[in-house]
C-alpha cells in the first residue's frame, strides 16, 4: 500500500485590515510591519497573516471583512478608524470572527469587537481614581465640545455614577475659547465647590483654564488632565498646573518596542504601530487555542506596548496606565507605575 502525500497542518489565519492604498498607506505599511514583528518574536510558523486593503474607507473595510471570512480567517486585526470598525463589524459578526480594532473609540466595542486604542474613558478612570485616593469627591470638567471632549464627559458621568459620587459640574466650550472665561463659567456653576477639575484641552487654552480656576477658587481644586499632556512641554509655564495629574502609557514599554522595531526595519515606528503589534500578538494567541474558542481568552492580562491590558467579555478592554505629574520645567514626571488592569488604582 503506497503512502499518500504528507498533508500540511491546518493554517491559522489572521486577517490584517489596513489602509495599504490611499493617503494612509504609509501608516498601513508600518502597522503591517509591527504585526509581522509580533509574530516573528513569538516564533510560531503555523500562523498566517492575510493583509487586506481597506483603502481607508468604510466600504473598503466592510469588503475586506467579507474577504477575510471567505478566506477562513479566525480573527480580524484592525481596521484603523471607528467608522471602518463599525462597517467591518457587521460581516465579521455574521461570520463569527472576532475583531481586534485599532481605534480608541470605545463606542465601537461590543460582543465580538475589542478596541485596543488608549481610550478617554481609561484615562479618566485612572486620573479620577488618583484624585479620589487623595480625598476628592466632587468633580468637574472643562473640555472642548468635540468628539474627544464629549468622550471625556461621558466617561466622567459614568465614573461618578459607578462610584456613587455627586453629579459632575461640566462646561463644554468651543474648541477656540478664552481660558479665563471658561474657568469663570465653570466655577460659577460649581456653587458648592469642587475638589478636582479635569481640563480637556492642551496648550494655551489649558493654561488659561487652569490659571483662571486658581484665581477664582481658594483653595484651588486639584487639576487633572489627559494623555495628550505627555507631549505638551508648555504646560509648566502655568504655575497652577504644577503638580497636575494625568494618566498615560508608561513610556518604558514604548521605548523597548520602538528600539526593536527600528532594529528590524531601520526606521522609527509611528505611534499607532504599537497598537498593531499588540493586536497581532493577542490574535496569535487566539488562533493557537482550540477551535471552539470564539475569541480572546478574556480575563487574561498581557503586556502591551502601552502597558498591561486585560480583555473582558462583551468587548470591554481594561488598560493599566501610569500616573504623571506636571513639573515646573514642563516635563511630565511619572509618580505611579501602571497597575495591573482590574486592580485598585487602574
Amino acid at each position: 500500500m503506497t503512502a499518500g502525500p504528507l498533508q500540511e497542518p491546518p493554517r491559522n489565519r489572521i486577517a490584517l485590515l489596513l489602509p495599504l492604498t490611499g493617503p494612509q498607506a504609509p501608516l498601513g505599511a508600518a502597522m503591517q510591519q509591527a504585526a509581522e514583528l509580533a509574530l516573528f518574536e513569538r516564533g510560531n510558523r503555523s500562523v498566517d497573516f492575510l493583509p487586506m486593503d481597506t483603502g481607508g474607507t468604510t466600504s473598503g473595510a466592510a469588503a475586506a471583512a467579507r474577504r477575510a471570512a471567505g478566506q477562513g480567517a479566525r480573527v480580524i486585526v484592525g481596521p484603523l478608524t471607528a467608522a471602518e470598525t463599525s462597517a467591518a463589524s457587521t460581516p465579521a459578526r455574521a461570520a463569527r470572527i472576532p475583531i481586534l480594532a485599532f481605534t480608541n473609540d470605545a463606542a465601537q466595542s461590543g460582543p465580538g469587537v475589542w478596541t485596543l486604542g488608549v481610550t478617554p474613558a481609561q484615562q479618566v478612570r485612572r486620573a479620577m481614581g488618583a484624585a479620589m485616593a487623595g480625598g476628592a469627591q466632587r468633580f468637574a470638567l472643562a473640555a472642548p465640545d468635540d468628539a474627544f471632549g464629549r468622550a471625556l464627559a461621558t466617561a466622567m458621568r459614568h465614573m461618578t455614577s459607578e462610584w456613587g459620587l455627586p453629579d459632575p459640574v461640566m462646561v463644554m466650550h468651543p474648541v477656540r475659547a478664552n481660558g479665563s472665561s471658561v474657568a469663570q463659567d465653570l466655577m460659577g456653576r460649581a456653587s458648592g465647590g469642587v475638589d478636582a477639575v479635569l481640563i480637556g484641552s492642551t496648550g494655551a487654552l489649558a493654561r488659561g483654564v487652569a490659571g483662571g480656576i486658581a484665581a477664582a477658587a481658594t483653595p484651588a481644586p486639584r487639576i487633572l488632565g489627559h494623555a495628550l499632556w505627555a507631549q505638551d512641554a508648555t504646560l509648566g509655564q502655568e504655575p497652577a498646573l504644577h503638580g497636575a495629574l494625568f494618566a498615560a502609557p508608561d513610556p518604558r514599554s514604548r521605548a523597548s518596542f520602538d528600539s526593536r522595531y527600528e532594529g528590524a526595519f531601520g526606521e522609527r515606528p509611528p505611534r499607532l504601530a504599537g497598537v498593531a503589534y499588540d493586536a497581532a500578538g493577542v490574535a496569535a494567541r487566539v488562533v493557537l487555542t482550540p477551535r471552539g474558542q470564539a475569541g480572546p481568552n478574556t480575563g487574561e492580562v498581557f503586556d502591551g506596548v502601552d502597558g498591561p491590558v486585560r480583555l473582558q467579555p462583551e468587548g470591554q478592554v481594561q488598560r493599566g496606565l501610569a500616573l504623571f505629574a506636571i513639573e515646573p520645567s514642563g516635563e511630565a514626571r511619572m509618580v505611579e507605575r501602571a497597575p495591573v488592569p482590574g486592580t485598585a488604582g487602574s
